[in-house]
């Protein structure tokens, strides 16, 4: 039965790719390339080297955005979620901000501030930074109060309480603030690389739609996905994991 369980995932992807690859043959169309196609472009892509470096400016403005976003976030949402008024105050500021659309803020960051790195990763943290917020001051309220006063009583440390009685709550919300987090910011930077940037993801899938390149589009879109897969497979899962080794 398990060795059955763990096959499910390759025989789901094997059902994919059969699917694309009947569809592809029934439409017969360029727009619509058949898998081995895009195989072939995304190994050109990748000896060429224009693949890997592209996709390795993505995510460096992926890694820069996404740490500042998610530590101001936390911060600032545990901050909100301890101090009532202070909530209070800013509760119209992040209803605004989170329905602020994202290529609004990209096009202000730009203007004001040129087509220069910094305001391409500002209008990224601008975008995730509201929901990170919000995700984390939902989970600060939720806390267990009697935990906290117990903690109070038996005098530990803030470092003692910080790590064995706020975290082990807080983090199924920061995981999931992470994992929508991630799955947001790739979506965000590939918007301003493609309207102010000289590079990466978003800048080659724009040349290839002006060319009708659908293979090189697909290739670069699943060379992205994969890296995000690898990030939640050898980082995500053990991280999460780990922290929550205390429930077995």
């Amino acid at each position: 039965m398990n060795i059955v369980k763990s096959f499910l995932p390759v025989l789901s992807l094997l059902a994919l790719l059969l699917a694309w690859q009947s569809l592809a043959v029934f439409l017969n169309s360029s727009t619509f390339p058949r898998p081995v196609l895009v195989a072939e472009v995304f190994w050109r892509a990748c000896i060429s080297g224009e693949l890997p470096y592209h996709l390795g400016m993505t995510l460096l403005r992926l890694i820069v955005s996404f740490s500042i976003a998610m530590l101001l976030g936390c911060a600032m949402g545990i901050a909100l979620g301890r101090h009532k008024k202070l909530d209070a105050f800013f509760d119209n500021w992040l209803v605004i901000f989170l329905n602020v659309p994202a290529l609004v803020t990209i096009i202000l960051c730009y203007v004001w501030f040129g087509l220069v790195e910094s305001a391409a990763i500002l209008a990224v943290v601008v975008n995730k930074l509201p929901n990170v917020i919000v995700t984390i001051r939902e989970g600060t309220r939720a806390l267990d109060q009697d935990l906290m006063d117990m903690a109070r009583s038996y005098r530990l440390s803030k470092r003692k309480i910080l790590l064995e009685i706020i975290w082990p709550q807080l983090h199924p919300f920061v995981m999931g603030a992470t994992r929508s987090g991630l799955a947001l910011i790739w979506k965000i930077i590939l918007v301003v690389e493609l309207l102010g940037r000289s590079n990466g993801m978003g800048y080659q899938l724009h040349l290839f739609f002006q060319m009708f390149d659908v293979a090189s589009i697909l290739a670069y879109t699943l060379a992205f996905v994969g890296v995000i897969q690898l990030i939640e497979l050898l980082i995500l899962k053990p991280l999460d994991q780990h922290a929550l080794r205390w429930r077995r």
